[in-house]
């Protein structure tokens, strides 16, 4: 059985929650291994705050990197199905033939870095038209009156029926763009992305 996603417990998890959710969404929840689910919650949520206290700046680029290389090591030696990609900088973009955009419609998903105020990871689980659907674990409800205005444009369309998939409707042109509003990636700089693929689901040359 294929569970529901789930939303951030506190400010700064976003990255496992999204990490986890990637598994989620690939796996039925009598195949994942705990292994898998402690390993992410171990590594994730890496960074300090300003003030110097752990947890407070959420999870590193490098921290994905490194729990991508022990996915895949974990998957060859159990031999679970489970392939991961972490890509940087340039590379990150949603565009045609791009190993992101390939990788989507292929049936993987996708670990993005954006921005909601600060930085911040979203699942990418598909592409329709000229949209990417995807799953924030950030809370909101759309009818709440203190709903950043932010939120109030058709390039972000809030989803309530998909629950196992998507929470929300991104256009491409918002999320490829260079500035640091709410659903971009923001510069070059900052890029990231973790793509995460069941073998048994997608056929692959690695």
């Amino acid at each position: 059985m294929k569970n529901l996603l789930n939303y951030q417990t506190s400010e700064y998890d976003c990255g496992p929650v999204t990490l986890l959710n990637g598994i989620r969404y690939l796996f039925d929840r009598e195949d994942i291994y705990p292994d898998i689910v402690k390993f992410i919650m171990l590594y994730s949520m890496d960074t300090y705050d300003e003030n110097g206290e752990i947890c407070k700046h959420g999870t590193s680029a490098a921290a994905m990197n490194y729990i991508s290389s022990w996915l895949n090591h974990f998957s060859r030696v159990k031999n679970f199905p489970l392939y991961c990609e972490f890509y940087s900088g340039e590379k990150v973009a949603l565009t045609p033939g791009n190993q992101i955009m390939t990788a989507l419609e292929s049936g993987a998903v996708v670990v993005l870095h954006l921005f909601l105020d600060v930085g911040h990871y979203v699942l990418l689980t598909g592409i329709e038209d000229d949209r990417v659907l995807l799953f924030d674990p950030y809370y909101e409800e759309e009818d709440d009156p203190d709903l950043d205005e932010e939120y109030d444009t058709d390039e972000i369309i809030f989803i309530h029926d998909q629950p196992k998939k998507a929470n929300r409707s991104i256009s491409l042109e918002r999320l490829n763009r260079t500035t640091m509003d709410y659903y971009e990636m923001g510069g070059f700089c900052c890029r990231e992305a973790l793509i995460m693929y069941n073998r048994n689901l997608t056929k692959l040359d690695s």
